[in-house]
């Protein structure tokens, strides 16, 4: 009896001490995990809700055509200022002739206007010279006219005296007439200069506001052809549609032989040297979350043998649900609050980037280590 006693004392504190060395046990794993959680693990927050994303860029022609050759399919790789499509030329090639035309035929309208300019001086000054030479006419005819009217009075005064014949009397009547007449002329002739003078100057006013305060150059008739043969030659130069940056061809639409119109999508270049990576956080993870925090990122691409290291670079200006189609509307009677997620943009390394590529839409893992300030 004494021995059974013995050996169950002996099973309870073998029992007891086992049931302690448990209780230290998850003692020392609680202490141990809340000074993990405390000293590091608080310090991060993480998400797997994140997908990598790029400015993608859209292709569109800037004027219309027949496509004449399509240059990039989709998955090509191509460098900023490779050529994608070129539409016919042909008519632009035309509207830039014509142009070219139109600012040489303006430039020699306004040589011309210079030149009219020089020859309305001539006919003005000629004008004035005329203007003197009528004005001598017309004082010579005034005196002749003067003497035959003395020498009329006269005549008239001695035909009762007999000492004047009637025929000399008739001679001098017709000479005060013809003076008479001859003065008539002079005076429209005077009065016709003056106006042909007063018509010449203003002619070689109406010109010279053509001209006036410019030279052939800047003249507004040849700036005006100027500029639309720049944008003709412009036009032209858009006939060929380049890449506006390094990347991949994506979303191609277009065939050769197809009508485009200006402003109308062809195809697109994702920039994957640039992708970055939106983590979708949850708004209670971002208390600490600040830009320039550092970044560790996996792709499923590659799994978690591939670390890619990324800085915080900004906030979405509203969470998902706020940029909807069909916004939430929380004012109705028909609530439930739902734990939002706010967009971090994340900026990868590019020399990580580039030695294990991405594309855009894939799916990521994110931690932040908020311990940065």
């Amino acid at each position: 009896m004494d021995q059974e006693q013995t050996a169950d004392a002996q099973i309870k504190r073998r029992r007891n001490q086992r049931l302690g060395a448990l209780a230290l046990a998850v003692a020392a794993a609680g202490v141990a995990a809340g000074a993990y959680w405390v000293l590091h693990a608080s310090h991060f927050v993480s998400t797997d809700n994140a997908y990598t994303a790029a400015e993608v860029a859209q292709i569109t022609p800037a004027v219309g055509g027949t496509v004449a050759e399509v240059k990039a399919s989709d998955t090509l790789q191509v460098k900023k200022g490779d050529v994608l499509v070129v539409i016919d030329p042909s008519d632009m090639r035309l509207a830039l002739a014509y142009a070219e035309a139109e600012l040489e035929r303006a430039i020699r309208r306004v040589r011309s206007y210079e030149a009219n300019d020089r020859a309305l001086g001539e006919q003005v000054a000629a004008r004035h010279a005329d203007e003197k030479r009528a004005a001598a006419q017309l004082a010579s005819a005034q005196a002749d006219f003067e003497r035959a009217a003395i020498d009329l009075k006269r005549r008239e005064a001695l035909v009762g005296s007999g000492s004047v014949s009637g025929d000399e009397l008739t001679r001098a009547q017709n000479a005060h007439a013809a003076a008479r007449a001859a003065l008539d002329a002079a005076m429209a002739a005077a009065t016709q200069v003056r106006a042909n003078t007063a018509a010449a100057v203003a002619a070689q006013e109406a010109n010279a506001t053509l001209i006036a305060r410019s030279t052939v150059d800047t003249n507004p008739e040849v700036l005006a052809a100027r500029a639309r043969a720049e944008q003709a030659r412009i036009d032209f130069e858009r006939t060929v549609i380049r890449a506006p940056m390094d990347g991949v061809v994506a979303k191609r639409t277009v065939q050769t032989g197809q009508r485009v119109q200006a402003g109308v999508p062809l195809m697109a270049v994702v920039p994957v040297g640039s992708i970055y990576v939106d983590a979708n956080f949850k708004e209670r993870q971002l208390q600490k979350v600040r830009v320039g925090q550092p970044v560790v990122l996996h792709a499923d691409l590659y799994g978690s043998g591939i670390t890619y290291h990324g800085v915080v670079e900004g906030f979405s200006g509203g969470s998902g649900s706020a940029f909807s189609a069909i916004p939430a509307q929380n004012a109705t009677g028909n609530w439930i609050k739902v734990v939002q997620r706010l967009p971090v943009r994340v900026r990868l390394d590019p020399a990580e980037l580039a030695a294990n590529p991405l594309r855009v839409g894939l799916s990521m893992t994110a931690e932040i280590d908020t311990r940065a300030p």
